[in-house]
């Protein structure tokens, strides 16, 4: 008798259960050596207008929050997307040597590098670019339209091409795995959805609609922006546009 093939993601949920042996998975695996604490890219910088910090109550931006996926043709201003990358990964304090940041992670490690792709900016040209937390500015990775791309990417979801810009949200796990283990894993995708509902809340509090995307060929998602999908690997995609 053919005993049933337990399901890949029951098995890792089961080998990574915390026991009083320690973690299944961990058992007989070296930890990896701690990667740099964020990604630095050669290439210009363009500055974002500061953060503010005003606007919409948090209960209200709560009771207005929804996945919206369609959009108006008008660009967000390069206020609105230096806001939102500092609601995702911005700066609010600083520990030691370790910038703490508006999204809460596993031992403060912040295994997350934040890359929007710009569709409808003003005053910034159609790209992939990658923000710089250290000093609220963006990197340009590659300039074109690249919609067309994303839209294929995330299999033909139409709001990858009519949003203003969509977040890559990528993690170098290894940032996590040194100090976690195989469980490290979990606080990944758990730090995913923290970000996403802190792209949500301020998108509503900035009157734009937003969407949080799950569903795309994680491979051609690392084409496009650049990474190996090994060391770093994209997670999430949110999408933000004008109402």
């Amino acid at each position: 008798m053919v005993e049933a093939r337990v399901p890949l993601g029951r098995l890792y949920h089961e080998s990574t259960k915390i026991t009083w042996s320690g973690v299944p998975a961990d058992q007989g695996v070296p930890r990896p050596v701690m990667p740099p604490p964020f990604r630095e890219y050669a290439g210009p910088r363009v500055p974002l207008p500061p953060a503010v910090y005003q606007g919409l109550t948090l209960e209200e931006a709560l009771r207005r929050r929804r996945s919206v996926r369609q959009y108006a043709p008008r660009p967000l201003t390069l206020a609105e997307l230096g806001q939102l990358c500092f609601a995702a990964q911005g700066v609010t304090g600083q520990y030691r040597d370790r910038y703490l940041r508006t999204a809460p992670s596993a031992g403060a490690l912040y295994p997350f590098e934040l890359y929007p792709v710009v569709h409808r900016v003003e005053g910034l040209e159609p790209g992939v670019y990658h923000y710089n937390l250290q000093d609220h500015s963006l990197t340009v990775l590659d300039v074109g339209d690249f919609r067309q791309a994303l839209w294929r990417a995330g299999l033909e979801q139409e709001v990858l091409a009519e949003a203003g810009v969509v977040f890559v949200l990528a993690a170098v796990v290894d940032r996590v795995r040194f100090k976690y283990g195989e469980r490290g894993w979990r606080y990944v995708y758990m730090e995913a959805g923290h970000i996403s509902q802190n792209i949500y809340l301020q998108a509503t509090s900035l009157g734009l609609g937003s969407v949080a995307v799950g569903a795309f060929f994680d491979d051609e998602i690392h084409r496009l922006v650049g990474m190996d999908g090994q060391e770093e690997t994209a997670i999430y995609l949110h999408a933000v546009g004008a109402l």
